[in-house]
């Protein structure tokens, strides 16, 4: 009994090993013609899926330069709404006791805030660039509304409902007594540059950080300054609706310095390179 026992457990085992063996992934032979052959064909599919890349950045591109996107003007509102599914309301078509009201309240705090930042002391002053300038005008603005009765002013967010200052709109503004919305978009610029077709208003749509989220009246806020670089004095503003504004797509390919001097391709790096005069 126990002989056949043993027998038995000696074909169990037996049927074990070779169904373990049968079922194990077959061991690759180490030879150097394998490898070569295995490298030639990770080699032959990393050059096939690299020339198909090239061959469809290729026909994007051509596609770009075919459409000739900066020759042809859009206006604002159809770009807006396209991206943002929220309409630009004009305001010529809102009631006239919410414009009077809501006009009256930009009026009230740009011209305290104009006084703030012709002051002496204004953080303005002495700034390298004009455009560093601007943060104080969405904060000040910003500030000066949300202390209104009525009136409410913050910080737009996100679709994803983060708050972000970067970005087209810098500010939203809301009449508590209709609930109408309202961008506003501080802008600096010279007096004297009043007629430069130099590009001043940008609108980059991105999904993640699109910050328009609702039907609203689009305002532009220009403030007017006289190009005295560190001394500037503000002249006053203009109040623009950009339900009538046209705009261009710019097509361009970037860079960052990462980029450009991380990525390896750097050819040679001299330090202190002309310190004394010498290279």
């Amino acid at each position: 009994m126990k002989q056949r026992f043993f027998q038995g457990l000696l074909v169990l085992i037996g049927v074990g090993l070779l169904v373990f063996a049968l079922s194990k992934d077959p061991k690759r032979p180490g030879l150097p013609k394998w490898q070569m052959q295995e490298k030639m064909l990770s080699d032959a599919e990393g050059q096939a899926k690299s020339q198909a890349k090239k061959s469809a950045d290729v026909a994007w591109i051509k596609l770009l330069l075919k459409e000739n996107s900066a020759a042809r003007s859009f206006d604002f509102p159809v770009v807006a709404e396209a991206v943002s599914g929220k309409k630009v309301i004009p305001w010529k078509s809102m009631d006239r006791e919410a414009k009077i009201r809501v006009g009256a309240a930009i009026d009230q705090a740009m011209i305290e805030l104009l006084t703030e930042m012709n002051h002496a002391e204004s953080p303005v002053k002495g700034l390298r660039r004009i455009n560093e300038g601007s943060r104080y005008f969405e904060e000040g603005l910003q500030r000066l509304l949300d202390a209104m009765t009525g009136i409410r002013c913050e910080f737009p967010k996100t679709r994803e409902g983060a708050r972000q200052r970067s970005g087209y709109p810098d500010l939203v503004m809301t009449d508590e007594l209709t609930g109408q919305v309202f961008y506003l978009d501080p802008k600096l610029f010279e007096e004297s540059s009043m007629s430069s077709s130099l590009r001043t208003f940008y609108f980059e749509p991105k999904n993640e950080t699109l910050k328009i989220t609702h039907d609203a009246v689009h305002l532009l806020i220009g403030v007017g300054h006289d190009g005295k670089d560190g001394d500037w004095r503000f002249t006053g503003y203009r109040l623009v609706d950009l339900s009538g504004l046209k705009v261009r797509l710019k097509t361009e390919f970037q860079a960052s310095n990462k980029n450009l001097y991380l990525n390896g391709s750097v050819l040679e790096t001299v330090p202190d390179a002309g310190k004394d005069g010498s290279r």
